[in-house]
């Protein structure tokens, strides 16, 4: 059964009225692009990696809030292909950030019924940190709650020529076996992108001010709507979820009809 939503925003903002927002008309499928870590901690002199720490918290509150609200799929830009250019430093830390958090983690959403599922290219990620996305998505795989889907070395471009490439295979096998090409379409390519069988998001929400997409599930994105928000993100709460989602629920959905 479904919280009430007294239960699930005890304590709102006087600009905010939970009770006006429809379970009925939050996304299936909310894509966020979690930005401002770096800025959060530089504020505070602190290192870049004390701010993805900070980041951690924020991440569960959206997890339990879009869960508790009947969001059906969360998507989390937690790592781009673009961010090994980072500080070796920085980046080893998040690989061990990513390991401990998801290893502390896992058994907490198994318990709330999240499907733990990952996109992106985990063969590059070190063994640890990759065993322990491998071991939430073998634990959580008969779930039938929300799906969590952590983008982890992911990147939309690299995502579509990975997609196009499959497609090509697919032809030369034919090919070779003397069997007619399959037809290439939206739909086909769609069956090879990484988010195969996942729907499109209906809501992608960014934070820190910046209003671009990063390379983030570019084809999936086609007729998203959009939610920025200045706040950092770990400073993000389940309130700043209720402003995107009030927002959401009063635009109109016309996928390019007049």
């Amino acid at each position: 059964m479904r919280k009430p939503l007294h239960d699930i925003f005890p304590a709102p903002p006087a600009d905010l009225d939970p009770q006006l927002l429809d379970p009925a008309a939050v996304p299936v499928h909310l894509g966020v692009i979690m930005d401002g870590n770096g800025r959060w901690a530089r504020k505070r002199a602190l290192n870049r990696l004390n701010g993805h720490r900070a980041g951690i918290e924020a991440v569960r509150e959206l997890i339990r809030c879009a869960n508790d609200v009947g969001v059906r799929y969360v998507t989390i830009y937690s790592f781009s292909s673009e961010n090994w250019a980072r500080p070796v430093d920085e980046v080893g830390g998040l690989m061990n950030l990513f390991a401990t958090t998801m290893l502390a983690e896992v058994e907490g959403l198994h318990e709330e019924g999240v499907r733990v599922r990952t996109i992106g290219r985990l063969d590059a990620l070190p063994a640890r940190t990759r065993e322990a996305f491998e071991r939430a998505e073998l634990r959580t795989r008969d779930n039938d709650g929300m799906t969590l889907v952590v983008a982890v070395n992911y990147g939309g471009r690299d995502e579509l020529v990975h997609a196009a490439s499959q497609l090509v295979d697919q032809a030369l096998r034919a090919e070779r076996a003397g069997r007619e090409a399959p037809v290439v379409d939206a739909a086909a390519l769609e069956r090879c992108l990484h988010t195969a069988g996942i729907p499109d998001p209906d809501l992608i929400l960014r934070t820190s001010g910046e209003m671009r997409l990063s390379n983030f599930l570019l084809w999936q994105a086609a007729y998203a709507e959009f939610s920025c928000t200045d706040v950092l993100w770990p400073d993000f709460t389940r309130y700043d979820l209720l402003r995107a989602l009030l927002d959401y629920q009063g635009r109109e959905r016309r996928y390019g009809a007049v």
